[in-house]
């Protein structure tokens, strides 16, 4: 039976609206012998907050048991909480832990499981098996579309051609007959594209799922730690399971050298063993001369790649990135708790999980502190939140200026009130390790990983931190893919995921309706991620070619 409203914690002095609420109407919360009611005095849009008490000026506003906001105007009992009567407010926090322990799901039912993946070298198991293109300095872009234009159609990997291009040119002949359209016109243009879907129907390398070619900003013109940085996030690329090797194109007199590269990923595997071709442009003299040579290595490495074949391996071999874009009001109610019970089952069977976002941890600080296994990592979370938080306030910003318009018309009207929510990704389990980007995931558990919160530029963080599946709620919708990693759209709520449905894979929104519980989504939505680890399921944004790549700068990104 669907509620109209949800008290998250007993200690909470606001409520959940989860259905439009209308004044006069009285609404009833918490469970027997606890139970109570209350009256709407304002209208209430369902995401939204109403006020459980009259409160003042200065008054604490708490959500999920913790302080989200402080009342800067008047609200009666059953008002509306909005930007206008309240302001970001979060509790302290400290280094100091205070270890907790909470009851974790029983994951022994998934301790037998498994997905079909590549294995590696290395001891990685990949989820899907790609070559990469990469320049390591935005000189060398034009390059690497012009091998992407030469290697995806004639390797038979056209299936995300632009479809767009079709209907351009309808209206162009359109136009020039004044209205009379070529009834056969679609049928021959997909013709000429080798298929009637216009997808060709045969790859040269079956074995091998694409080629990506990543171009960027950066390399040079920073700061020498920029490109340090970057040379450390395509090592994680490199180093990814689901990536059999790489072309590097490169200048040559950039700040981001091919040395560095190859120190990084020495890093990430002393024994080197991936094969990276480099290519330097001052060195070959004519483009020509370099784009013969990387297109013959290239496609040469692709017979090898080839060979790769899926085999079994234990759920404990996923390395899943857990993030959130386009919150709303549902987002910590439905979609994220649901994938924090995920993240438990999967490190209960000794898997990684990753939660990201750091401008959006703000506010549960503390009860993350409390959580870390030990007191150095309790320490080093402490210290990058501190670092990141001043980085931002050098620059006149906050935290607390993260929520976006659409967060904030969707009932999320403080950074605490969104990273109350945000954090329920990160489930209950112990945190065994604190990364800083662009370091590379290698316990098993959960990790932090100090990203912004911007979509792709976390999920890129998280991808070259290991994350083969991404984990990706949304309450707004949003299309964000991964080159490498498959990106698993979740929806918080079910109108999203009819309206978007071309973005969506997977509808949480049976909880807010109370057709599902916590657990039972988790549990199906784990399924899925077996079939889109196994390659026998494509997500929507690999359907759509949705390859976004920004790498972070470490600049003030929220």
């Amino acid at each position: 039976m669907l509620k109209s409203v949800l008290q998250l914690d007993p200690r909470d002095n606001v409520l959940v609206a989860l259905t439009p609420l209308i004044p006069g109407a009285v609404v009833h919360f918490g469970q027997p012998p606890a139970s109570a009611s209350c009256a709407v005095a304002q209208n209430i849009p369902a995401k939204h907050k109403m006020a459980l008490v009259d409160l003042k000026p200065g008054d604490l506003i708490r959500m999920y048991g913790m302080v989200v906001g402080e009342v800067v105007e008047a609200i009666p009992s059953g008002g509306l909480l909005s930007t206008r009567n309240v302001r970001h407010r979060a509790d302290a926090y400290s280094a100091m832990r205070h270890p907790v322990t909470f009851a974790l799901p029983d994951a022994s039912t998934w301790s037998e499981r498994t997905f079909m993946g590549y294995h590696r070298a290395d001891g990685q198991v990949g989820t899907r098996n790609y070559w990469l293109v990469l320049p390591l300095v935005f000189c060398e872009n034009r390059n690497v579309e012009r091998m992407r234009e030469a290697l995806e159609e004639e390797l038979g990997y056209g299936s995300t051609q632009n479809s767009y291009r079709q209907h351009v040119r309808q209206l162009v002949r359109g136009r020039k007959s004044e209205g009379s359209l070529d009834p056969t016109l679609a049928a021959k243009d997909a013709a000429r594209m080798g298929h009637p879907n216009g997808v060709r129907e045969e790859q040269v390398f079956p074995n091998l799922d694409g080629i990506r070619f990543l171009t960027h900003q950066g390399g040079c013109g920073g700061t020498r730690q920029d490109a340090q940085a970057l040379c450390g996030l395509l090592a994680g690329y490199i180093h990814h399971p689901n990536v059999a090797g790489a072309t590097v194109l490169s200048l040559g007199c950039q700040h981001a050298q091919a040395s560095i590269l190859m120190d990084e990923l020495g890093a990430r595997d002393p024994e080197m063993r991936k094969p990276v071709l480099v290519f330097d442009q001052q060195r070959s003299g004519r483009e020509t001369a370099l784009m013969s040579a990387a297109l013959d290595q290239t496609f040469a490495a692709l017979e090898e790649a080839n060979r790769a074949e899926r085999a079994p391996v234990s759920l404990s071999a996923l390395t899943v990135g857990l993030k959130c874009g386009g919150s709303d009001g549902f987002s910590g109610i439905s979609a994220n708790p649901a994938i924090g019970y995920l993240s438990d089952l999967l490190v209960g069977v000794g898997g990684r999980t990753l939660l990201s976002e750091f401008p959006e941890l703000h506010g549960v600080e503390q009860e993350l502190i409390n959580r870390c296994a030990t007191d150095e990592l309790a320490q080093r979370f402490y210290d990058l939140m501190q670092a990141y938080s001043a980085r931002a306030k050098a620059v006149h910003s906050g935290f607390e200026m993260n929520p976006s318009p659409g967060n904030i018309e969707d009932g999320l009207i403080t950074d605490a009130i969104k990273s109350a929510g945000a954090a329920r990704k990160g489930g209950m389990s112990p945190i065994e390790d604190v990364l800083d980007f662009p370091q590379y995931a290698t316990k098993a558990g959960l990790n932090l990983l100090c990203t912004p919160g911007n979509d792709v530029e976390c999920v890129t963080a998280q991808a070259g931190s290991g994350a083969n599946l991404v984990l990706f709620t949304t309450g707004l919708g949003t299309p964000t893919g991964n080159p490498v990693a498959p990106v698993v759209k979740i929806s918080t709520n079910s109108t999203l995921a009819e309206r978007m449905g071309d973005i969506i894979d997977f509808d949480a929104g049976g909880i807010i309706t109370g057709e599902m519980t916590i657990a039972e989504c988790a549990e199906k939505l784990l399924d899925l991620c077996i079939e889109v680890a196994s390659g026998e399921r494509l997500t929507k944004a690999e359907l759509l070619g949705q390859n976004d790549f920004i790498p972070w700068k470490r600049g003030v990104s929220l």
